[in-house]
Order: structure tokens, then sequence, then C-alpha cells
């Protein structure tokens, strides 16, 4: 049988790339270009070489091939976040599973990566120059995170989910934050609500900051100067999102609606808004951010701005690829670096019905 051979009486050991070759009838550096899928094979022989690999059973030494083609075969996903966030809020948990889906079919391993203390950012800042991965997804970036200019400064293919600024010079993947917050708060208005509030996420975060921006010129489009005892900012947590209600309610007991930054933060105000007495949507009107399933299992189910979390996730991770390789290839072709915004969709349902 194929692949079978023995030495003295025992099985053999693992076949080796010179034994493939030797079966397909090449080199041996033909076989490698095959195995690292050059494109510079003629159909012919990359057939003629699968066959002895399937024949032989060769499993190639990742390991080995990282070190010859000076590679780790991985990238980090870095989520600059507490394990509370990161298991409490579904936005990471679809960016994980586009990032996934996105990679399934390479040889890289995904590296998940949590950093929450100065001594977790050096680490990672010292790992991360010895190019022990990659490249590198980093989510929720925060406007002072000093991670992304190292990437850049280091030369480490990287893509950020969301940006830091309207300036980001690094490659970044984000969504419409803008335009989805002016749909919520339109969409307010025009079901008839008059004092409208927002709870919004923390002003280090750019998605956070466009989402109030977003908020403010729904108003003045309709003709209304935003009110700063109308605001209230939280940190992205269902806790943070029923303080900030509650905070509202006590400057404004009259209002009637709310826009939240996130589907979280609406869930925690729709607890404040029960503990007060005040139905949903009856007296108070409420949107989230992120149609998430929290929006649709709420009671009543909540209106939400849908950003496509797990497509961001693919995209992210789809671009950084292309880096990498584009990177690898020796061509003299500059590896792509895109900064993309993906558009958003007003979901209506029961809580502004």
């Amino acid at each position: 049988m194929a692949g079978t051979r023995q030495r003295g009486g025992g099985r053999r050991g693992r076949p080796t790339l010179e034994e493939v070759a030797a079966r397909a009838g090449v080199g041996r550096g033909t076989v490698s270009r095959v195995i690292n899928g050059s494109p510079k094979v003629s159909d012919r022989t990359r057939t003629a070489v699968q066959r002895a690999v399937a024949e032989l059973g060769y499993v190639p030494n990742l390991a080995a091939r990282a070190l010859a083609g000076n590679r780790a075969d991985a990238v980090a996903l870095v989520i600059p976040e507490p394990e509370t966030r990161l298991f409490a809020e579904p936005y990471f948990s679809d960016i994980i599973r586009g990032v996934g889906a996105a990679l399934a079919d390479t040889d890289l391993q995904l590296l998940l990566t949590l950093v929450r203390t100065t001594k977790e950012r050096q680490r990672l800042a010292d790992y991360l120059r010895a190019h022990r991965v990659d490249g590198v997804l980093l989510a929720s970036v925060h406007a002072d995170d000093p991670l992304p200019d190292l990437l850049d400064r280091i030369g480490m293919p990287a893509v950020l989910s969301g940006r830091r600024s309207a300036d980001e010079p690094v490659p970044y993947v984000d969504a419409d934050n803008l335009g989805g917050a002016r749909a919520a708060v339109a969409h307010l208005l025009a079901r008839g609500r008059r004092t409208v509030a927002t709870i919004t996420g923390p002003p280090t975060l750019y998605a956070a900051r466009c989402r109030l921006d977003g908020y403010r010129d729904a108003l003045r489009a309709a003709g209304r100067e935003p009110a700063p005892d109308l605001v209230e900012a939280a940190d992205f947590t269902e806790e943070g999102g029923r303080r900030a209600m509650r905070a509202l309610l006590d400057r404004r007991p009259g209002l009637d609606a709310v826009f939240a930054a996130s589907d979280v933060m609406a869930a925690g105000a729709r607890r404040a808004l029960r503990e007060t007495g005040r139905r949903v949507p009856e007296d108070v009107a409420l949107v989230g951010f992120d149609d998430s399933v929290i929006a649709r299992h709420m009671d009543p189910p909540l209106t939400s701005v849908r950003q496509p979390t797990e497509e961001m996730g693919r995209v992210m991770a789809r671009s950084l690829v292309e880096q990498i390789e584009g990177g690898r290839t020796g061509c003299g072709r500059p590896a792509p670096r895109p900064q993309l915004v993906l558009p958003t969709e007003l979901v209506e349902r029961r809580s502004t019905s």
C-alpha cells in the first residue's frame, strides 16, 4: 500500500518532502512551491504533487515553514477591554465570529488577546515587536490608544475595527455611526416625540462621538437645538445605561424618547424606565444601536440601528490577509490599506410604535 514502506520490520517515520518529490517526479523546490500555494507551477505539476502528498500522507511541518519563511502563521485579535465587556456585549462575539469565518480557509491561527492593564499592554507591545504574529486586528480602539501607531512604526500589517478619529491613518473597517444615529433620532421625531434624550458611549471612542454628533444633527435638521441636559454619557454597559437613564429622568422627568448608543445600554435604560413607572413606548420611546440579539428579546422588542458587525469582522480579516500576502509576494506592489465604512440600517420594532 502506498505510503506504508517499512524499515527493519517497523513502520517508517513521517514522509519527507524529498519522498514526495521523488514520488511526483519533480524537484524538492517544486513541491515546496505547490504546498505554499505558489502560482508559478503548472496545473499538471500541481496535480502530480498533490497526488503524491495524498498517497504518502505527507503533512507539512508548519513550524519549519514559518521559520523558513520568517513568518508566524498567526494573527492576533486584540481587544483592549475587560472580560465583563467582552462577554456582555454581542458586538465582540459577532466580530470574533466574522473574523473566524474569514480565516477558516487559511493557514493562519487566530490568537485572542485581551489588554486590560498597562503591564499587559507593554507585554503585548514587546510580543508584537518580536513579530510573533503576522498581523493584528484591533477592536474597540480608544482615542488615546498608542497601539495602532506602534503597529504602523514596526511595519506590522493591521486593521482596526472602528477609528480613533476622522483622520485615522491605520487601515480600518467601520460602520456608519453618524448616519445610523441620525436615522434613529429622525425616526423618533417622525413619531411625534418632542423631548428626545440620548445616552452616549465613552467620549474616548470615536464611534460614540459620531453617534452623539448624529443625534445632534438630526435635531438641528428638524429645527431643534440640542439641549445639554438631555445628554448623559455612560460606558456601553447595562448598569451604565440604567444609571444614565435615572440621571436623565432626574433632570428632565417629562422626556418622551431616548436614543441609547448601544442595545446593552438601552436594556439598562429600559430597567430604569420600568423602575420609575414609565411604559415603553407609551410614555417613553426607546431606540438602541447594534441590532443585537438583546434588541430582539427585550420587552417590548427594541427598535435599533443595525450595524453589520459580523460582516465587519469578515472584511477586517480578509483585508488583513491581503496585506500579509501582499507583503510576502515581493513583487513591489504595495499591500492594500483599506479604510472602509459599511452602511447601517434602522430596524423598527415595538419600542417606538
